[in-house]
């Protein structure tokens, strides 16, 4: 790409080359490091290819050898540009002073890429990477990459790997995720089990250790469950490294007002779209007036120009769309208004529960009131339950 970008500078032309050795043409090429591009085949004995002014100039020995027939279809490029506006000396200018800024602003940063990422945002790990060097309109020449790697390690211990690649203008910031680690507790010291959630306990088989709770025990989180220590008639009190398999009815709850009386959105159908324009932070809105709609709901969409693959501009499109409605009042019956709220709970709760085929009940309760009524929405999940804790003496 950077030579065919060198090329547009230098000049370049489009051929048409008629031969019935089209193949040994090709190959001639390649081994004399003449360079062509977009190659396209037309029948089997006519090709058309993009060539360098110089290398052009070295083609007249390969179409003798391949009893080729070479045309110039288009001539291209920066000097035929010049060449066909030359007394247009304001557009030459401009011209040149808009190549001078391409090449200016090809050492900087104008977009960070992110992959890898599922649970942390996007936003929180460019905000973290502008924290330690790496932000929007940086110079590439002056990015310690290296450095700027070690010190997110060294705050995010989510972040169990990272690496920064820049390619053009474009910085691409790979990262590998992971869980905070728990507290590593050795076979050879000494532990309780506690209890990391509220639960009721309904099935405990302990390896290691002194049972501290009984089945149908209720058991709130750090309560001990399994006690690090052995008691025998002979042997007296001795500590160990407690070891168990704990199930528990794990409780799941969600508690709201919902009123019966409510004024809803309903859409118009209208829409109007507004466009900014963002120069490296500085926005030029290409709108005059403000939303013709009274109420309406927003979304916004930015696109970044580029000229081809990996080099972005400092220039940001940003798309604003204003959807149109009006404000309807609305009363629910109690059935409907249970329906809405037992879903939307019930939605919310399940984003918590990691395994949802563990459910085993799920209770709804209402509680009518003046005007509102009260829905709360209880699951109760089987799981296993308990972390270790080491014993500090």
């Amino acid at each position: 790409m950077l030579k065919i970008w060198l090329n547009y500078i230098t000049g370049y032309v489009n051929i048409k080359v008629e031969s019935y050795f089209l193949e040994r043409f090709i190959n001639i090429c390649i081994s004399k490091k003449i360079f062509l591009w977009n190659i396209k085949r037309k029948k089997s004995t006519i090709l058309y290819a993009n060539i360098s002014i110089n290398d052009y100039k070295r083609l007249k020995e390969v179409a003798k050898k391949t009893k080729s027939k070479i045309k110039i279809e288009n001539k291209k490029g920066l000097p035929f540009v010049l060449h066909k506006y030359r007394k247009r000396k304001i557009f030459i200018g401009f011209f040149i002073l808009i190549i001078i800024g391409l090449i200016a602003t090809s050492n900087f940063v104008w977009n960070i890429e992110v992959k890898g990422n599922t649970k942390i945002s996007k936003e929180e790990i460019i905000e973290v990477l502008n924290q330690n060097g790496l932000k929007i309109g940086s110079n590439k020449n002056r990015i310690d990459t290296d450095l700027v790697i070690n010190k997110v390690r060294l705050l995010r211990e989510d972040i169990a790997w990272i690496g920064i690649n820049m390619k053009g203008t474009n910085a691409i910031v790979e990262i590998k995720e992971t869980d905070k680690a728990p507290e590593i507790i050795q076979e050879d010291e000494y532990c309780n089990i506690v209890s990391n959630k509220n639960a009721s306990i309904t099935k405990i088989n302990v390896q290691n250790g002194t049972a501290s709770v009984s089945v149908g025990d209720i058991v709130k989180e750090g309560d001990i469950l399994v006690s690090g220590y052995m008691e025998g008639k002979y042997t007296g009190i001795r500590y160990v490294h407690s070891s168990a398999d704990i199930e528990a009815k794990v409780w799941y709850s969600k508690k709201e007002k919902f009123y019966l009386n409510q004024e809803i959105q309903v859409p118009t159908g209208a829409t109007e779209k507004k466009y900014t324009l963002n120069l490296n932070n500085f926005k030029i809105n290409l709108y005059k007036t403000l939303s013709k709609f009274e109420n309406y709901d927003t979304i916004n969409e930015s696109k970044k120009l580029m000229l081809f693959s990996n080099f972005y501009l400092p220039i940001e499109i940003i798309k604003t769309t204003n959807f149109e409605y009006y404000k309807q009042p609305k009363t629910y019956t109690e059935e409907e208004l249970t329906e809405i709220a037992t879903k939307e709970l019930s939605d919310s709760l399940e984003q918590e529960i990691e395994n949802k085929d563990n459910i085993i009940n799920k209770q709804v309760n209402v509680y009518p009131n003046e005007g509102y009524i009260e829905v709360e929405v209880i699951y109760e999940v089987l799981e296993n339950i308990g972390v270790k804790e080491k014993i500090i003496f």
